[in-house]
Formats: structure tokens, C-alpha cells, sequence
């Protein structure tokens, strides 16, 4: 394998909720496999119960890459997330074993199997304006600005998220084109290639499974984690504040919301980004879809 030629992997998605660890667990039992995170909000250290991270047990099933490696104050990129999971997709191979992509942020998967768009670096007073603009205006404002520029874009963004809202905008006033346009036309060498496979699911369906989800991560400790994360970075501009959970756990820590107004609030968002994240996949014309328990429909479409 040359340094040029895309590195063969297998690549696991689905909306929040959808039972993506338990399947990539399965197959990486199957495939002598590694896990890779593909996710924007598992990279954060502090957020390991909020965020949906493996545990520690199911970690113990086999090794995990690119998991809770990142401070709250830190960005975290689609180009800077492909680069480390490239380098660890390369030494999963280099000891013979499958790498296995998991996450649900599609815009990762994209960069990885179609490539990165070649941005223009985009002019410091732009960022600068647009970060005067967040403070006067709010962020809710600059959402809406993004769905009349770019509607493709800001489907997949929470309306929380700073840092994708911020740069998307950047970008577009930067270069005149929007940002979906810059993805859909990756110009380099995809990092890498092989099959996608997502989760089945239906809103309807996954709601009660969200709100359950919630529920555990209350009962094993979210608040005491939001209480500690704030501690280690009072901050809660920094990027991984603005996750969903981190932000409504971090309200009802600070009296902003009570315990029922918190949990209501963190099941409407995780349902609207699942509905998102079902949109984007159902798009995506080289997705393999399978049912979330179906290892053996899953394992059929290994072909790496």
C-alpha cells in the first residue's frame, strides 16, 4: 500500500440512539477489528457519559481509537478528525487487523470516503466579524443567516454549534460559494475507501429509546460530569460546551433549568439531530442500509 492509495476500512453510521457500539462491537468481533471514533462530540474528554461514549467494558472488547482525546477549549475539525483517523486507521493495518470506522457524524464519514475540499484560507477579519456578529446578534441569528446562504449545510448543524454555524458562514462570505458546495466538490484523494454501512431507524420508533438513553446517563452521573467539566473549564463559550447534553446539563447545573425542563429540552434536541442525521444518511447514494441487530446483513457487506 502506497502513501497515496486510500486506506481500506469498514465504516459504520446511523442516528444518535441506534445501537452503532453494540453492532460495531459485533463486527469487530467478526472482522478481527479496531474501532475508530467518527464522532464530533466523542472526542471530548469530559463528556464520556453525555456524549455516549463506550464504557469501559465494552472498550475491553476490543482496542478504541480516537476516543475523549480532546480538552472542552478545543476545536475540533472535520480535517483535523480525518488526519487522526487516518493515522490510526494506517496502524490498525499495519497489525493486520480491520480498522472500523463508528460514529454518526456524516460530514467525517464524507471526508474520508470522498475527500477533503480544497477551502481558501479565509481572511482573519472575516472570523473576527463574524465572532462580533455572535455576540451582538446571538447565536440563534447566525443559524438563521446560514439557512438562507446555505440550507444543505445547516440542515446537519445544530443550531448550537458554534464553531460549524461560525465557520460555514466564514466561508462562504470568504470564498461566495457555500460550504456544502466546497464538500460536494472535494477535489484530493479520498483518505479511504470502503463500505458504508448505517443503522436503520425511524424517528418515531427511536424516540422512546432517546428518552430512555437520557434517563441512564442522568442515573450514571451526566450532572456530576457537567458539574466537573465546568469546573476544569468555567468557559462555556468553549467548543465542547455547545454539544447536545452538555449544553442543557450545563443549564440546569447553573439554575437555568429545572431537572424536567432539562431532560425535555435534551430529548427535543437529540430527536431533532437524529432526524438530521437520518436525512443526511437516506442522501447518501453508496449507503448500505441494514437493521440495527442484523450483524450477519452488516457482515455481508465487508467487503474491504
Amino acid at each position: 500500500m502506497t502513501e497515496r492509495e486510500p486506506l481500506p476500512v469498514v465504516c459504520l453510521a446511523g442516528p444518535t440512539g441506534a445501537g452503532k457500539t453494540a453492532m460495531a462491537l459485533a463486527l469487530a468481533d467478526a472482522l478481527n477489528g479496531e474501532i475508530i471514533n467518527a464522532d464530533s462530540r466523542q472526542v471530548y474528554a469530559a463528556f464520556p457519559i453525555i456524549t455516549a461514549q463506550p464504557t469501559g467494558t465494552e472498550r475491553a472488547r476490543c482496542p478504541h481509537h480516537c476516543y475523549a482525546f480532546l480538552p472542552t477549549e478545543q476545536k475540533i475539525s472535520a480535517g483535523r478528525w480525518a488526519e487522526a483517523a487516518g493515522e490510526a486507521a494506517r496502524n490498525v493495518l499495519a497489525r493486520g487487523k480491520t480498522p472500523l470506522l463508528v460514529g454518526g457524524t456524516g460530514l467525517y464519514f464524507q471526508s474520508l470516503l470522498r475527500g477533503m475540499a480544497k477551502i481558501p484560507p479565509v481572511d482573519p477579519a472575516i472570523s473576527a466579524g463574524f465572532e462580533a456578529r455572535l455576540t451582538a446578534d446571538g447565536l440563534p441569528a447566525l443559524h438563521g443567516e446560514l439557512s438562507r446562504v446555505d440550507s444543505a449545510y445547516a440542515a446537519h448543524v445544530h443550531p448550537n454549534d458554534k464553531q460549524r454555524i461560525l465557520r460555514a458562514l466564514e466561508v462562504f462570505y470568504a470564498t461566495k460559494r457555500p460550504f456544502s458546495w466546497w464538500h460536494a466538490h472535494a477535489e484530493t484523494t479520498p483518505p479511504a475507501r470502503g463500505p458504508l454501512i448505517v443503522l436503520k431507524a425511524e424517528l418515531n420508533a427511536l424516540t422512546p429509546r432517546l428518552a430512555g438513553r437520557i434517563e441512564r446517563m442522568i442515573a450514571d452521573g451526566a450532572f456530576d460530569e457537567a458539574s466537573k467539566a465546568l469546573a476544569a473549564c468555567p468557559d462555556t463559550s468553549a467548543p465542547g460546551w455547545s454539544g447536545i447534553g452538555a449544553a442543557e446539563t450545563l443549564a440546569h447545573i447553573q439554575g437555568r433549568l429545572s431537572r424536567d425542563e432539562c431532560v425535555r429540552l435534551w430529548l427535543k434536541n437529540t430527536r431533532a439531530y437524529a432526524k438530521r442525521q437520518i436525512t443526511w444518511f437516506r442522501a447518501q447514494a453508496k449507503a448500505h442500509f441494514v437493521a440495527p441487530g442484523d450483524t450477519a446483513a452488516a457482515l455481508a457487506r465487508c467487503r474491504v
